[in-house]
């Protein structure tokens, strides 16, 4: 979405935040992906920050005031979703395990970013040996399976098992490490384009210093991508989490709800007709991530001028938008030209 309007009136700033600009561009079915995906990420969401007070019960409670907990109880009014094995409250297990998923995706994509950008940003701007190397080491990460790696290093961080904080950073480096390439490679490839931009050869020609240059005229620009790579990325650091608890290298149960954890543990289950320590747990997982890859497909879609601005075009067509419809896809296409 433009910065300004057909008439060159500067839009809100609410109107250019990423998602709303997103979302008032879209159209048709590309706006009900979109629609739908964010019920789903702001579902999780809510679910993570209001667990404490939703969840009946704790993560590793196992019994209350009438007494213990039965193990792999059915769905009743005392326990809506059952019970585990272990007597763990599986509705509990998995609002807990919103919480944790999403401390994992902050703590782990912020970290990617941050190392990605600064090591893009420098990468791309000065080029030479430094550039050699670190292309090299991203495409060597790159190049190893990204659950494999993620074991590798909670392995080696945590060995295997820890309490919940020790976990979520174990697993957020974990998958830190995985996500870094992907940042750095697209960053570095924005920067070495950006540079050869005239308004960077002017700064330079003034006397701007090279940090000056990378932090006022490279980054703002070369950064407008994060929003869509975070959102794809958040939905494989879900899964990434998944699969490291479900092979038993992820946080310890009595630490903290793990979706992945979980699975792991109703495969017994599955065999004897008890379906709903899997059922809940799996169910979740498939929710966020299909929320997450609907927002950050969309995004993608709507990043391309020549779909948004045809997109546009078609919407308004006979109608007085039609105008300002084609006029935005032209002001766009520029932009990219």
């Amino acid at each position: 979405m433009n910065a300004t309007t057909v008439s060159g009136r500067k839009q809100p700033l609410i109107y250019r935040l990423p998602v709303i600009s997103h979302f008032r561009a879209s159209v048709g079915l590309q706006r009900g992906m979109l629609v739908t995906g964010l019920v789903l990420a702001v579902v999780f969401l809510l679910t993570a920050v209001f667990a404490p007070w939703i969840a009946p019960y704790g993560f590793a409670q196992l019994s209350d005031a009438a007494g213990p907990f039965p193990t792999q109880q059915p769905p009743s009014p005392a326990h809506i979703w059952g019970t585990t094995v272990g007597g763990y409250d599986v509705f509990s297990r998995v609002i807990w395990g919103a919480q944790t998923a999403a401390v994992v995706i902050i703590v782990a994509v912020a970290m990617s970013i941050f190392l990605g950008v600064a090591l893009g940003l420098v990468s791309g701007y000065f080029g030479g040996w430094l550039d050699r190397t670190l292309v090299v080491i991203a495409d060597a990460i790159y190049a190893f399976p990204s659950l494999l790696l993620a074991i590798v290093m909670s392995i080696v961080i945590s060995h295997g098992q820890s309490s919940f904080w020790g976990g979520i950073v174990a697993c957020s480096i974990s998958i830190s490490v995985v996500f870094v390439p992907q940042y750095f490679r697209v960053i570095r490839a924005e920067t070495i384009r950006l540079k050869a931009e005239p308004y960077v050869e002017s700064a330079k020609v003034v006397g701007a210093s090279s940090i000056r240059i990378m932090g006022r005229h490279i980054f703002r620009n070369a950064t407008r991508t994060l929003p869509l790579i975070f959102t794809l990325n958040a939905s494989e650091a879900i899964l990434t989490l998944a699969g490291l608890g479900f092979l038993g290298f992820g946080i310890e149960p009595t630490s903290a709800a793990e979706w992945g954890f979980d699975l792991n543990k109703a495969i017994a289950d599955a065999s004897s007709g008890i379906w709903w320590t899997g059922v809940y747990p799996g169910t979740a997982i498939v929710l966020t991530v299909l929320g997450l890859t609907l927002v950050g497909e969309s995004i993608n879609d709507l990043n391309d001028p020549r779909l948004r601005g045809r997109k546009k075009a078609v919407a308004g067509k006979g109608g007085p938008d039609s105008t300002d419809g084609a006029q935005a896809a032209l002001e766009a296409e520029s932009r990219v030209l």
